[in-house]
């Protein structure tokens, strides 16, 4: 007994000591992720905040290189037809689940059906809906999901059909979208398989804690096969809505890096960090969304132009923020792949300001509101420096014309749950391209989907519809000519910024800051950067 107590000791001892050695050379990335997650569910998230630990723990057939370039991912190699609209992807070899589960084709057969499920009400369901009755499926017209264009030819092959020939299809496969799920624990567990101690993935990270409010911790899968080249042991994703105090805990050495900060601090890091601030150009349109539903204030195109028009975009970028970013007048950003080559630019942004401020003026009288009369309206906008000092800076440019603004400012979550049920007149919103096509910004203004007499509308929180505009996205969809392709998605472009569907503010441009230590970070314009390519020194 007592020498049996004596090597238990020993024995405890050792696991001690060689647990504090592991523990001293694991290497930790302390990563500023900006918002709460939501979900870890790739079918129900809907932010980068989300994207950058779901894009860690999960990996779709194709994944992003260094440059967020399409790199095979759980799909060594593929073939596409000569019409390219069948694609025949192979899993590699030994790719498995965190519990040992081998991955196989019938898992992304599953995912994607429950991807188009209208019970699972994806919002992004939609940028997948290239795929063979994708559509018809998720609105409910199409019940049987045999009918939908993925199939497993076998546990390591899988073929995906095609409405027609789609130029970024491989892109938009790296979006967590096309990510699989755990069949096994998804039909045992439903939805609560995410939950910390259910949870498995297939990528390089798996999800180890996950407290809300905090942060969510991932270590590295040493069953991913490529584990070997994987330099970060662990990952904290830190929710930190306030960028000034993201900044001040970079400073002190909390964070390794920031995936935002203060706009107006800029000039201070350039001085006294310099090469740690990475601005830089990315796809990507800031825009406001105005509340268009049947009986609200803004279903009234008169005041949706005269808040817009009345906008001094030059002004935004380089001083209300400081960072340089470019006015926005239209809905695609410049850059965007397929395209025509001259952008939408209205006549009325070549109209002098105080023309336009008369204007708008004259639209509001016609509305029924002036100065004995001003409407007041509620601009709301997720926690965040900067988005705070626009909402101020557009609340004084539309004073001039009668309107008053009520500032309301929420957590990244419940700011979104509000845009989503429609809970508001004016609303901060942002979009990051998922894949470079003008569809992808394009889609964010299409009627929702009817899900058994209830709209969903996913992305288009202002719920604008114009059955024309649907219609040329339609026929977009399946042109094989480039050239017509992209002037019908032109042609859709003005027709919605002629209604003021929304209000675009700014062209994004990525703002992170990346310490010394950290290798392996490239500037890229969809700002993707996976943890995978990432080393640290200290």
């Amino acid at each position: 007994m007592k020498l049996t107590t004596t090597l238990k000791a020993v024995t405890t001892a050792g696991a001690l000591a060689l647990m504090m050695s592991t523990a001293a050379s694991a290497v930790t990335l302390q990563l500023h992720n900006g918002g709460d997650p939501g979900t870890l569910d790739p079918h129900k998230a809907s932010g980068d905040w989300e994207n950058r630990v779901i894009g860690d723990y999960i990996e779709g057939l194709l994944t992003e290189s260094p440059s967020a370039d399409a790199i095979p991912g759980q799909a060594e190699s593929w073939e596409i037809s000569e019409d390219g609209t069948v694609y025949t992807f192979h899993l590699r070899d030994g790719i498995q689940w965190s519990d040992g589960t081998p991955v196989t084709a019938g898992d992304f057969v599953f995912a994607f059906q429950r991807l188009f499920d209208p019970k699972t009400a994806a919002d992004y369901a939609y940028l997948q809906f290239p795929i063979l009755n994708a559509e018809a499926i998720n609105s409910g017209e199409l019940t049987d999901f045999n009918e939908l264009g993925v199939k497993a030819l076998d546990d390591k092959t899988l073929e995906i059909t095609l409405n027609a020939s789609t130029p970024f299809f491989l892109e938009a496969l790296t979006h967590y979208t096309a990510y699989p799920v755990p069949r096994h624990l998804v039909e045992k567990l439903g939805d609560e398989w995410t939950k910390v101690e259910n949870i498995v993935g297939n990528g390089p990270y798996l999800v180890k804690e996950w407290l809300p409010g905090s942060y969510v911790r991932s270590e590295k899968n040493d069953d991913y096969y490529d584990a070997a080249n994987v330099q970060i042991d662990e990952v904290y994703y830190h929710v930190l809505e306030d960028q000034a105090a993201a900044l001040n805990r970079y400073r002190a050495g909390e964070f390794d890096i920031l995936t935002d900060f203060p706009a107006d601090q800029y000039q201070w890091l350039e001085e006294n960090m310099p090469g740690q601030a990475h601005v830089t150009p990315f796809l990507g349109i800031y825009y406001y969304v105005m509340n268009q539903e049947e009986g609200q204030v803004l279903s009234d195109i008169r005041i949706r132009e005269a808040l817009s028009t009345t906008i001094v975009r030059d002004v935004i970028g380089p001083d209300i923020l400081g960072t340089g970013e470019l006015p926005a007048y239209g809905w695609v950003p410049p850059g965007a792949a397929n395209y025509v080559e001259h952008a939408y630019h209205p006549a009325w942004a070549d109209v002098a300001y105080d023309e336009r401020v008369e204007k708008a003026k004259a639209l509001m009288t016609e509305a029924g509101y002036g100065p004995d009369k001003p409407l007041t309206l509620q601009l709301r906008y997720n926690t965040n420096d900067n988005h705070q000092r626009i909402a101020v800076a557009l609340a004084a440019m539309w004073e001039p014309i009668g309107v008053k603004i009520e500032l309301f400012n929420a957590e990244t979550a419940v700011h979104y749950d509000a845009l989503r049920v429609g809970d508001f007149q004016v609303g901060r919103a942002g979009w990051l391209m998922d894949y470079n096509d003008p569809s992808n910004t394009l889609d964010l203004l299409k009627t929702g989907v009817d899900q058994g007499g209830t709209i969903n509308w996913g992305n288009n929180y202002g719920r604008y519809s114009n059955a024309e505009f649907d219609a040329l996205l339609n026929q977009a969809s399946t042109e094989l000519d480039l050239t017509a392709r992209g002037q019908l998605l032109a042609d859709a472009e003005k027709i919605a910024m002629d209604e003021f569907a929304a209000i675009p503010i700014y062209w994004y441009v990525s703002k992170d800051v990346v310490s010394p230590k950290i290798s392996g970070f490239e500037e890229n314009p969809k700002n993707i950067f996976r943890t995978r390519w990432l080393s640290k020194s200290e």
